[in-house]
């Protein structure tokens, strides 16, 4: 298995930081910054295990995870689950400051941490976070190990060598140490909720589903499904704003530009295409996954919510059947302000659905 030290992937991210944006000397003082937080962090975590023993008897159950490539309603759809009782979904900050008893301090203090939040240079009409939203679990991979989809989405997929290796657990399977790191965050969102069942969203799962599901047998795996034309475009959309409003991402030479959208191209493919395969080729428990299309969640949400809440055994109410058929009304009239086109990422319908044609066979057709 390949391995790629933390100290080479941090040299990596400062060499394109210094090259491609001219950030020589703020990088360092927030790399300090981090390792001091992280090992802060990690004391505190140690004390968690002392104040709250539940820590240790406690074990994910039943989770309900969902899958997908990003801007294919995975977002939305997390967030309705948690907001109805579904389980309880990871909150950005809760990855962030993954300890407690660090929470309980912190919480009150929130409104003054997002002026130095992450989630500040997102667009509203993308995506709109914050600190305390419930988030995509994918993103602790990063915080936690500076690793990931999100280190390749934002960082890696602008060096001239292709590293999409470097994320790829074909070839460098993190899956251990990320499902250890994502059960004790998991956990401690449990046990401080009083809640007993996750609501997950991992994108990355895409790429190992097989892996996943091994490790968590027992598991509830709702697949996003969208058409590549508009969930690609739109992915690439979402990440190129964030890093114009981070860098000025297109003022930027068309030669660094054009490099970054190749590789983040490849990489949001090889994400549709990687669970494509395992699903075609049998490696996947399809009774253990329901497929759900983007365009029927828009025109029939509450089939698609009948659906869900018989596969994960939700019990519903009368005043849950009434927000459906509310939110049912409210998706058939929405139209999203985020605007996009392909010929801004160098992109024809052609190429993608060319580079998408199992899954469209499988998925779209």
């Amino acid at each position: 298995m390949l391995k790629i030290s933390i100290y080479r992937r941090l040299i990596t991210v400062y060499k394109i930081l210094g090259q491609v944006f001219g950030k020589w000397i703020s990088p360092l003082f927030i790399f300090v910054f981090i390792f001091f937080l992280r090992i802060f962090i990690n004391c505190m975590m140690f004390l968690d295990k002392l104040f709250y023993l539940k820590l240790k008897k406690n074990k994910i159950s039943r989770p309900i995870v969902i899958v997908g490539n990003p801007r294919s309603g995975t977002t939305f759809l997390q967030r309705f689950l948690v907001a109805n009782s579904f389980g309880k979904g990871t909150e950005l900050w809760q990855m962030i400051y993954s300890s407690i008893l660090l929470q309980k301090f912190l919480k009150p203090l929130l409104p003054f941490l997002e002026y130095i939040s992450p989630a500040k240079h997102h667009s509203t009409e993308a995506h709109k976070t914050s600190l305390s939203s419930v988030e995509t679990d994918d993103v602790g991979m990063l915080f936690r190990f500076f690793d990931g989809f999100f280190l390749y989405g934002f960082f890696l997929s602008w060096s001239k060598k292709d590293l999409f290796n470097w994320v790829d657990p074909k070839i460098r399977d993190n899956s251990i140490r990320d499902y250890k790191w994502l059960e004790s965050v998991w956990k401690r969102v449990l046990v401080s909720s009083n809640e007993d069942r996750i609501v997950a969203k991992l994108f990355s799962i895409s790429a190992n589903t097989p892996g996943f599901q091994s490790r968590y047998p027992d598991s509830k795996i709702l697949y996003m499904v969208r058409d590549p034309l508009s969930v690609i475009p739109s992915g690439l959309s979402l990440v190129t704003g964030v890093l114009d409003k981070m860098f000025g991402f297109w003022n930027k030479p068309d030669q660094d530009k054009n490099r970054f959208l190749s590789n983040l191209y490849r990489g949001l493919v090889e994400l549709l295409l990687r669970f494509e395969k395992d699903w075609s080729d049998g490696k996947i428990d399809k009774s253990k996954v329901l497929i759900i299309r983007f365009d029927k969640m828009m025109l029939d949400f509450t089939q698609v919510m009948d659906e869900i809440i018989q596969f994960t055994d939700h019990k519903i109410t009368d005043e849950f059947n009434q927000i459906i058929k509310e939110t049912d009304k409210k998706q058939r009239s929405y139209i999203s302000k985020h605007k996009y086109n392909l010929s801004k990422f160098k992109l024809t319908e052609e190429k993608i659905k060319n580079d998408c044609k199992k899954y469209y066979e499988t998925f779209i057709n």
